[in-house]
């Protein structure tokens, strides 16, 4: 869930705020992603079209090449009609 886009990271920090609540372990990590997400964050906004932009695009390539990986792990071998 964590390199597409929707409720990776959500379930993570709540993960963590969860098991926050009982060890410290768990706090300082909750505490240090926040932090690092922030700082990333910050970053990014300040950054012009064409970084975000770029930044997007690796990240969309990353997805791409995950889900060829997934989808070759599980028994596809190319496309249909090559």
């Amino acid at each position: 869930m964590i390199p597409a886009p929707g409720p990776g990271w959500l379930v993570v920090f709540i993960g963590l705020g969860v098991l926050g609540t009982e060890f410290a372990w768990a706090r300082r990590l909750l505490v240090y992603a926040k932090r690092q997400v922030l700082g990333w964050t910050d970053w990014i906004k300040k950054q012009s079209l064409l970084v975000r932009g770029l930044v997007g695009l690796a990240g969309l390539i990353l997805l791409g090449a995950l889900a060829l990986v997934g989808a070759y792990s599980m028994g596809w071998r190319g496309f249909p009609f090559s």
